[in-house]
């Protein structure tokens, strides 16, 4: 059974680099709208007969929708990476890459991934940067999306400091935080850093670990980060030796338990963990404290996911059961008060916070879901919904035609007249006909469809992570 028809289109096509004003747009555009919705994500997954496996193998390619009083305007581009040049010289795939290993294949300094940048894509302190998984990030030109070159935090890191894809900005202060795991065998070690909007680097903290986690996320507050240790393990020494794929290093270990790691963001001092059932969380929601408990809300699955990013195109064809989690943590007796699961199973995915609200108390949160899911075959998003610890539920939901889908993290863009309201932005691909649309949404009230529909006329590959920048 196919429960995805013609997801092959989405991923299986040359993807073109352009530049055009939009045209065709139906509904209404707020006036309030005015600013850059970028999103990032994998494009390419073949050249000269070679197909790459996984979902995290494509090249880089940033897209941006400039909203202006001139109209909208779409532009797209690959990330100018060092693997991008190298193979598009040599004409063929040269490079590893988190699911893909073949013979001969090459990584940098013998030892890491050539990376692709293709995770997320953040406005920052004047600047728009690309980031990948264990790699600076890339800045680029926030109008043409040309690629300036890496940045490096004004010398701060260097490509052999461990950095992750999933920086954060704090709305309180501006600056940047990110972590990055350095996967020795005998003693993996957790950095967190924090950047001034200078890029002066205010402090990095280093904190032992137990075991080679493999993390994608975190969540932070004004005292502390926060980490969801899974028992999802990285066999570092055997992707080295053995020319593996990171995807055939990773370990699955619920023996070796879960747990939750609170680190003191400013203050020095060795961070806690509790303890929590061995399941997995690929994104956190947001977190938020005040003197007696740290609440940690994510997205948690039964098992890791990892494995149904492959074998493109036909996806997520066993996806685990995840739900979104609401953890109260004591930080007297360093341990679980509470733990609430909403009722909502669909596999959602990539979840979005109004960007203001970050580190402190937010009850909304809006993320992609599969409604196939629990049947066979492949399976893809095709629904927005809205989520709402105020009633502990998904409250508000908009499912797209059969056979089309959803792509690229749903974007909350707050209204500033309106409060808690705004718009939500997501990505529409429509494979029966070769193209895609950029959907925008009462944030509130999806269920009513899109206030606007922006049509690109071709297809653009679906996206993972996107963010927002007021003009």
């Amino acid at each position: 059974m196919d429960a995805a028809p013609l997801l092959e289109r989405l991923f299986l096509f040359d993807a073109v680099e352009d530049s055009r004003p939009v045209t065709g747009i139906t509904g209404n555009i707020p006036k309030w709208l005015r600013g850059s919705y970028y999103v990032n994500g994998p494009s390419r997954f073949e050249r000269a007969g070679q197909r790459m496996k996984h979902w995290l193998d494509g090249d880089g390619m940033v897209c941006t929708m400039r909203f202006s009083d001139e109209g909208a305007r779409f532009t797209t581009r690959f990330v100018q990476t060092q693997k991008l040049r190298d193979e598009e010289a040599a004409g063929r795939f040269l490079y590893r890459e988190f699911g893909t290993s073949f013979a001969g294949d090459q990584l940098r300094r013998r030892v890491m991934l050539e990376p692709p940048v293709n995770v997320s894509v953040y406005s920052w302190a004047g600047k728009l940067l690309a980031f990948g998984e264990q790699c600076l990030p890339i800045e680029l030109d926030p109008y043409t999306l040309e690629t300036r070159g890496v940045y490096d935090f004004n010398g701060n890191v260097n490509e052999a400091s461990p950095f992750a894809a999933h920086a954060k900005v704090d709305p309180a202060t501006d600056n940047l935080l990110n972590f990055g795991i350095s996967f020795s065998a005998t003693e993996p070690m957790l950095n967190v850093y924090e950047f001034a909007p200078s890029g002066e680097l205010l402090r990095r903290r280093r904190h032992p670990l137990q075991f080679q986690h493999a993390v994608h996320d975190f969540g932070f507050t004004d005292k502390s980060t926060v980490f969801y240790l899974s028992p999802l393990h990285m066999d570092f020494g055997r992707f080295v030796t053995e020319n593996t794929s990171v995807m055939e290093s990773l370990v699955w270990a619920p023996e070796k338990g879960a747990r939750i790691l609170v680190a003191p963001r400013v203050a020095k001092g060795p961070a806690f963990s509790v303890e929590v059932e061995p399941r997995y969380s690929l994104h956190m929601i947001n977190c938020f404290e005040d003197e007696t408990t740290l609440t940690v809300d994510v997205l948690e699955m039964d098992r890791a996911i990892y494995g149904e990013y492959q074998t493109i195109p036909d996806l997520f064809t066993d996806p685990p059961a995840c739900r979104p989690v609401r953890y109260v943590i004591d930080l007297e007796s360093k341990s679980i008060r509470n733990r609430i699961a909403m009722s909502f199973e669909l596999c959602p995915d990539f979840p979005a916070i109004d960007p203001q609200h970050a580190g402190n108390s937010c009850d909304d949160f809006w993320m992609l879901a599969m409604g196939a899911f629990g049947q066979p075959g492949r399976k893809f998003f095709d629904r927005v919904v809205h989520g709402s610890w105020k009633s502990a539920s998904v409250c508000d939901q908009w499912i797209a035609p059969a056979g089309q889908y959803l792509g690229g993290e749903p974007v909350f863009i707050p209204d500033p007249g309106k409060g808690e309201e705004g718009v939500v932005i997501v990505q529409h691909h429509i494979p029966a006909e070769d193209r895609a649309e950029i959907l925008l949404f009462q944030s509130h009230n999806l269920a009513a469809g899109p206030l606007a529909t922006l049509p690109l006329g071709y297809l653009i590959h679906p996206g993972f992570h996107s963010s927002f920048h007021f003009d």
